[in-house]
């Protein structure tokens, strides 16, 4: 079960990234895009807690027990998505895609491995080696093989500062899973961790918005012939979250990195084969259902041996 859902929780990713691209044409600007996926997710989250007859209001003691560092997994969560916001333009799709990639499994292996941040120890073993790099190669694949002749072959010591930024951009989504699975473990709630995530990352996005970016009026802008399923990217985004928060303490934050990165490596190209949310079409390439089935493969490895 739990390997079924860490795989549709990276699905839910490739649709929700998607869906936001055709919301950032009509809003126009990247950061209040955010805004409204994160406050959207909020207000979904908040009425499935009052469907469910949960209180995201938790009791002084449950919040007296909560480390001040597991507040900040929705803070975390802006700093792996600006990361991508700045570094898109200097390396492109293909890189922008690889580098945070490369990011969360490392910073996945670390925590498990040193058991950071009251996740579950586990032991890095040869087999767990071997299903690492199954996965990386099955990422390099059908993510880069693709694309190869087309990335440039000029290089420069700037390309490299970006190449890092994003890197550290992917460690700081792994720490949010790591982060908002100890949120939910101490809470007892799993809907409740998600919520605080999502209010979290909404206000820090709002002072951005605010002060940085300054387009909050755009949202004021007609809306006539947007497509409503346009605001939807942030329910899938939260559900995704509360999957999160729900698997570390189980499996650990490298496997459900692992189990993500699968999901949304197989729903980008469903997204792409058949053209989802208004996507243009591509075909789905031999190379890139090989590099499925070795990442896919490498996923099974780490989980069952």
């Amino acid at each position: 079960m739990t390997f079924i859902i860490g795989i549709l929780a990276g699905v839910l990713i490739a649709f929700q990234s998607a869906i936001n691209a055709r919301l950032r044409m009509h809003v126009g600007a990247a950061f209040l895009t955010s805004f409204v996926s994160f406050s959207v997710g909020l207000l979904f989250l908040l009425g499935l807690s009052l469907i469910m007859q949960q209180t995201p209001a938790f009791s002084l003691d449950n919040l007296g027990n909560v480390p001040l560092w597991a507040w900040t997994g929705g803070l975390l969560g802006m700093v792996g998505l600006t990361a991508n916001v700045l570094i898109f333009p200097k390396l492109g799709g293909v890189q922008t895609a690889v580098m945070p990639i490369l990011g969360q499994v490392l910073m996945g292996v670390l925590i498990d491995t040193f058991a950071w941040l009251n996740s579950p120890y586990i032991a890095f073993t040869a087999s767990r080696l071997f299903g690492i790099g199954l996965v990386l190669f099955g990422v390099w694949i059908a993510v880069v093989l693709p694309h190869l002749s087309g990335l440039k072959r000029k290089e420069n010591a700037n390309l490299w500062l970006w190449r890092a930024v994003g890197i550290l951009g992917g460690t700081t989504l792994a720490t949010q899973a790591a982060v908002n699975g100890e949120f939910g473990r101490q809470l007892g709630s799993s809907l409740g961790a998600a919520t605080v995530s999502f209010g979290v990352g909404a206000i820090g996005l709002l002072l951005v918005v605010l002060f940085y970016e300054k387009s909050l009026p755009k949202l004021c802008q007609p809306t006539e012939g947007k497509p409503f399923w346009i605001w939807s990217g942030s329910i899938l985004g939260s559900l995704f979250i509360l999957a999160g928060v729900w698997l570390v303490p189980q499996i650990g934050t490298g496997s459900v990195v692992m189990l993500v990165l699968s999901g949304l490596i197989c729903g980008s190209l469903l997204v792409d084969k058949f053209g989802l949310f208004g996507i243009t079409q591509k075909p789905i390439l031999p190379l890139q259902i090989i590099g499925v089935t070795l990442l896919l493969a490498g996923v099974a490895f780490i989980r069952l041996l």
